[in-house]
């Protein structure tokens, strides 16, 4: 019954799509909030600090259950419209989106999964539409890396007769000081030994976060280690735990969407970094010029390079976001091609709006420095660029 109604859920997406797209009100109230987002972000920026009023106002605004089923009280929307806010919120504060998006990916794959426990994915789905309760995966660690490059996690979940007992060190825990719920990647300490995800809510005794996150771009992440020392979680929370070589099949739907927020999110920071050229080129009068920058041939030639990038990305964006919504059939390798595309494009947007703007661009009075420190990070996201361009050459020779 419970796998019923996410299935339906699911299934209902694009009707949710049709009726978000006579909704305005969504955006706008994106857009009302992006605004004071974009006048905090340069104070969290250098402070470090972490945006907790930027997601008072995403509660109040239903925001945080845009990809909570309607079924489960939540909005409904599916890959479309939260690419569509999180572009948005990643124009104004590409921090506070990334949490954001990472709290959408988790609440679409739930609603999606044959394999997430039904009650857990109630209660999770009622508290965000109730109230401020994210989530996201805690996967990365000092030793491992990346999981998606391999390798068995260091954090181990060991089984008594009454819990589950975690002990481990993530690092990257994007969100760690707002987070309500982790779900922690480790392995069993059975004799056939598990790996998979375990649902630990945050606070619990033995869970203390490490303020370690001090980085070029995304500060105000809040992308801190988390530590677990010995601590208990009832039996009936772990999700979805399997055999180390029953992994080793992808998983479409956490690969497609992951591609398309963060794509929204990055080439939003282009946008941003584009929008504050245009202002600059018009107003900046050199003396030896005596007219704006903007009346300059190699000006309007590299904005209109910078133009069409964008324009490739917004294509790239909804046409995949919209397949996934319709049910197409998708790839792994062609989401990552989509993640590689969008987020190589926004560099390149930002590189090229520094190379009219000199030492202008890289002074901390103006915000194209912070654009290009934050849209780099793009590259590092996993699936990072080189394994991508690997796994498509091996691909093409066969192997």
């Amino acid at each position: 019954m419970v796998r019923a109604l996410f299935r339906a859920a699911a299934k209902s997406t694009a009707t949710s799509q049709v009726k978000l797209s006579h909704e305005p009100d969504l955006v706008a109230r994106a857009r009302e909030l992006a605004a004071g987002f974009a006048e905090r972000a340069p104070a969290h920026d250098r402070e470090a600090s972490f945006p907790f009023e930027n997601f008072q106002e995403l509660s109040e605004a239903g925001l945080l259950a845009l990809t909570v089923p309607a079924a489960l009280g939540g909005v409904g929307a599916g890959a479309t419209e939260a690419a569509r806010i999180l572009g948005i919120v990643g124009k104004a504060d590409p921090s506070t989106a990334l949490v954001l998006s990472m709290h959408y990916i988790n609440h679409l794959v739930m609603a999606r999964s044959e394999r997430w426990p039904g009650r857990l994915a109630r209660k999770l789905a009622k508290e965000t539409v109730d109230g401020i309760a994210l989530i996201n995966a805690l996967r990365v660690e000092p030793e491992l890396g990346s999981p998606a490059r391999g390798g068995l996690p260091a954090t181990i979940a060991r089984r008594t007769e009454t819990a589950w007992r975690l002990t481990g060190r993530k690092i990257y825990s994007t969100g760690a000081p707002i987070l309500k719920w982790y779900a922690v990647w480790a392995r069993t300490d059975e004799r056939d030994l598990r790996v998979g995800q375990f649902l630990v809510p945050a606070g619990l005794p033995g869970t203390r976060i490490v303020e370690t996150w001090d980085h070029l771009g995304l500060r105000a992440s809040g992308s801190h280690d988390v530590i677990l020392e010995d601590v208990a979680v009832p039996l009936d929370h772990e999700i979805d735990v399997r055999k180390p070589e029953e992994w080793r099949g992808p998983d479409v739907t956490q690969a497609a969407v992951q591609a398309v927020f963060l794509g929204s999110i990055y080439d939003g920071i282009a946008r941003a970094a584009r929008d504050w050229l245009i202002g600059f080129l018009r107003e900046r009068v050199p003396a030896s010029l005596g007219a704006p920058l903007a009346t300059l041939p190699r000006a309007q030639e590299i904005l209109g390079a910078m133009q069409a990038r964008l324009a490739v990305n917004a294509r790239l964006i909804a046409s995949f976001a919209g397949d996934f919504d319709d049910g197409v059939a998708l790839s792994v390798s062609e989401a990552n091609v989509i993640k590689l595309t969008v987020t190589n494009n926004a560099v390149a947007v930002v590189e090229d709006a520094l190379s009219l703007t000199s030492n202008h661009g890289l002074s901390r009075a103006n915000p194209l420095e912070r654009h290009y420190r934050d849209v780099l990070c793009g590259r590092v996201h996993t699936p990072q660029d080189d394994s991508i361009r690997v796994s498509l050459g091996r691909a093409a020779l066969g192997l």
